[in-house]
């Protein structure tokens, strides 16, 4: 039975390698180490623009994993359940967006009432692609079957098709276009809340470093300033799809690090 938890929590990285399920091209799974070197990269300092300062007492890491042939979504389930158990909230940094699966349940056995907040340019609602129900265009749907959060909001879609249409109608999800954003009062909210912040979210000006770039994104100004409006209690989150085989003079590698420390200091805010 899933339980009520709402205690504040110390935001925890954990670095997830896995790209076995992307659709066009590989290359997510070498991001964890570049995410964190940029973050701790001595060219920017350790402050948020929430005025908070980044240190080792505010943000634990717990390394990256060390996934099994067989069984990774097992051994990633796994793994962020033991860091809520511990009283940590794990900001996973992948990978592709197929690990959002096993993250979320391992959340949605842990939380009630769970809103997702999740930025994208494509939706991943897909029932299955390309004959693979576990690709990292088949997440959402995966997550909202098995009723791992009450709510999922979408921010920046741009690639919605018919199927994926019909999926959201019948999942209840509450997806808002790229072309409908500001969208600011959308994320005041209450109770738990997860972000799943997928870099392509993002115009591929400001973050080349992804496999499916899709013009006519957010620009990071527009990112941050909706985390920034999002209430409620940040029990987690992740930054995904980040290729450095795509990146330009590792651009899209320091703009994860911003992100990153925008999420970790909403979190660590309240």
């Amino acid at each position: 039975m899933r339980s009520l938890q709402m205690k504040p929590s110390t935001p925890t990285l954990l670095g997830i390698p896995f790209d076995a399920n992307s659709s066009y091209l590989r290359g997510a799974a070498g991001a964890p180490p570049l995410i964190r070197a940029a973050f701790h990269c001595e060219s920017s300092n350790s402050s948020t623009e929430s005025a908070l300062e980044l240190g080792s007492e505010s943000v634990l890491d717990a390394g990256d994993l060390e996934l099994p042939v067989e069984g990774a979504f097992s051994a990633i389930e796994s793994a962020v359940g033991e860091l809520v158990d511990k009283g940590q909230a794990p900001v996973c940094l992948g990978g592709d967006h197929s690990i959002t699966y096993p993250i979320l349940r391992a959340f949605g056995k842990r939380f009630d009432n769970l809103t997702i907040i999740h930025f994208d340019a494509h939706p991943d609602l897909y029932d299955e692609f390309q004959g693979n129900r576990l690709s990292h265009a088949c997440p959402f749907a995966r997550i909202m079957e098995e009723g791992c959060a009450r709510r999922l909001i979408q921010i920046g879609i741009r690639t919605m098709n018919a199927h994926q249409r019909e999926q959201a109608a019948r999942f209840g999800v509450e997806v808002v276009e790229m072309r409908e954003l500001p969208a600011l009062e959308r994320l005041k909210l209450a109770g738990p809340v997860y972000v799943s912040f997928d870099v392509d979210a993002l115009d591929p000006a400001f973050a080349p470093g992804i496999s499916h770039r899709e013009p006519g994104g957010m620009s990071v100004r527009e990112a941050i300033s909706h985390l920034h409006a999002i209430t409620g209690n940040i029990v987690g989150a992740d930054l995904v799809e980040y290729n450095p085989r795509q990146d330009v003079s590792q651009l899209t590698a320091m703009v994860c690090a911003k992100i990153l420390k925008e999420i970790l200091g909403k979190m660590i805010a309240g």
